[in-house]
């Protein structure tokens, strides 16, 4: 052989080399599938994205069981759509497709941009489908947050609006009950007898029933003077306890639990006895056949995570109020419009639907914000943030978890079960964050289906306590039947309180309360699992 020369083997070598090398280069997920769907050929890229490596993926098959592919909505994708098996029923291209890949190894959905094409052999069978994946997850989380944020400002823009609609209504009101007010004093002086001085009368209580409406339309466009106090919200509701037991009624069942600290916060303590006395006179008539009414106090530390997807929270320490009742409810659509002017559900003639927007305007202007949670047939709580008063420290409540030891995950499977969408997804998020393995239903049907498809134990329910169908207790008390190793910690916006009180829940039962941030939930899912 000459000098120089190389055997022709080792250009092939070389050549397989280099394709191997080229292939391994490529950003892009990269599969070969013969036509019984079984992998011939695939690159380090896609081998990442479907989260096994190369020597894994060669031989199996586009419906192997490692893989849990899913539709741009989330849902589970059928496996008569995936691209691999569309290709092969249509031996046309499928471009652009949006799939999840719920892959083991980043305990997460990786969500990619799917194209797959049919190759042809000469007799134009088919003979491979080659199909690529381009990691799309970073712009997709991007998107939603988008969305969210929009959403957030629509709704922020919509209640300021209102707001300026309603300080300049107030406005030109209050100009036009001076000049009727001012006119039956006039009247009444010149002591005219008889049915006129009887009808004054009556114009003048209704021109101050009229002059309350606008102090409400006022609060609600946070256009109102305050005189702000340093006072302890405990003690403000005890002294005007009395008065309220009155309002409520005797069927009422009037009950406080407050903060055994001080609750110090700069405030008008008359706009907050407002605030409290159309929370108790909503909660009082959602309960015509009279029921339990509970007003609790407590200090709490809203962080970082939490402000992150509230635009109009600052994260700090903060006191709340919490008024809760077991009265008809809200559906969806009515707590969507609960704090608009003039929006009531109540007969006409029985109120001005100015009640919960007065409760907004206060609350707005004092510095804070109102946190909704109610179900059909459940009742409601409100939740009434005012930002913590930060001087003395010595008469403040120490912020919660101040002294509790860094947070750690794990890798248990939990088993998220909540109704509500956004909340889900949001509960998903954080425990993947923190390294567990995450399976979800929006109800307790869902969640049987989901726990017996998965392979292993299933280390812990997390469960909404009020769903539509079965209550997170019942299906508790179901899993735990087939899983008996699963732990169970239940979440709710009603407080815990509540939840025993009314016997929905046994006491001592773990719960974590809504609204809650990422800290609080991995701490609690943490004490939860480690628990004996």
């Amino acid at each position: 052989m000459a000098d120089g020369l190389k055997p022709a083997g080792h250009f092939l070598l070389e050549s397989v080399a280099e394709y191997r090398a080229l292939l391994d280069n490529l950003h892009a997920g990269l599969v070969v599938h013969a036509a019984d769907t079984s992998i011939l050929v695939s690159n380090a890229a896609a081998a990442e994205l479907l989260g096994l490596s190369v020597e894994q993926m060669n031989g199996k098959t586009a419906i192997d069981p490692a893989w849990c592919f899913l539709a741009d909505d989330g849902s589970p994708m059928p496996l008569e759509d995936y691209p691999v098996n569309r290709v092969l029923a249509s031996a046309q291209p499928i471009q652009n497709l949006v799939v999840g890949i719920n892959q083991p190894l980043r305990r997460e959905v990786v969500w990619v941009l799917c194209n797959a094409y049919p190759m042809l052999d000469a007799a134009g069978a088919l003979e491979r489908i080659v199909v690529t994946f381009i990691d799309i997850s970073d712009q997709r989380r991007a998107q939603e947050e988008a969305r969210l944020l929009e959403a957030q400002l629509l709704e922020t823009q919509r209640m300021e609006a209102i707001g300026k609609l309603a300080g300049g209504v107030a406005h030109d009101f209050n100009n036009l009950l001076t000049a009727i007010i001012g006119s039956c004093d006039l009247a009444e002086m010149i002591g005219d007898p008889g049915a006129l001085l009887q009808a004054i009368q009556d114009i003048r209580t209704t021109s101050y029933r009229a002059a309350d409406l606008t102090r409400q339309l006022l609060a609600f466009g946070r256009k109102q003077v305050l005189q702000p106090r340093l006072v302890d919200i405990n003690q403000v509701l005890e002294g005007f306890a009395p008065i309220l037991r009155r309002l409520v009624s005797e069927s009422v069942q009037l009950r406080f639990e407050l903060c055994p600290t001080p609750v110090s916060v700069l405030v008008d303590p008359g706009k907050i006895e407002q605030v409290v006395v159309n929370l108790a006179v909503n909660a009082r008539d959602a309960m015509p056949d009279g029921g339990p009414l509970l007003i609790e106090t407590q200090c709490i530390q809203l962080d970082h995570d939490y402000a992150h997807v509230r635009p109009d929270v600052a994260p700090g320490h903060y006191a709340v109020i919490i008024v809760t009742d077991r009265g008809t409810g809200m559906d969806a659509a009515t707590r969507a419009r609960a704090f608009e002017p003039f929006f009531t559900t109540k007969e006409p003639g029985q109120g001005t639907g100015l009640g919960l927007s007065t409760v907004f305007g206060i609350v707005k202007q004092s510095g804070g914000h109102v946190w909704l949670y109610s179900e059909p047939g459940q009742g409601a709580t409100f939740k009434i943030y005012l930002p913590l008063h930060q001087g003395d420290s010595a008469q403040l409540e120490q912020p919660p978890n101040a002294q509790e030891p860094q947070v750690i995950g794990g890798s248990e499977t939990i088993l998220v079960v909540e109704d509500e969408d956004d909340v889900r997804e949001l509960v998903e998020q954080i425990l993947r964050r923190f390294g567990y393995t995450v399976h979800s239903a929006g109800s307790a049907e869902e969640a049987i289906r989901a726990a017996r498809r998965v392979q292993g134990p299933v280390d812990l329910l997390l469960t909404d306590v009020v769903m539509p169908g079965a209550s997170g207790k019942q299906l508790a008390k179901q899993l735990c039947i087939s899983h008996p190793e699963t732990k169970v910690l239940f979440m709710s916006g009603y407080t815990d309180n509540v939840i025993v009180h009314h016997g929905i829940l046994d006491r001592g039962t773990d719960l974590i309360e809504k609204p809650f941030n990422a800290t609080d939930l991995a701490r609690r899912v943490r004490s939860v699992l480690d628990a004996g």
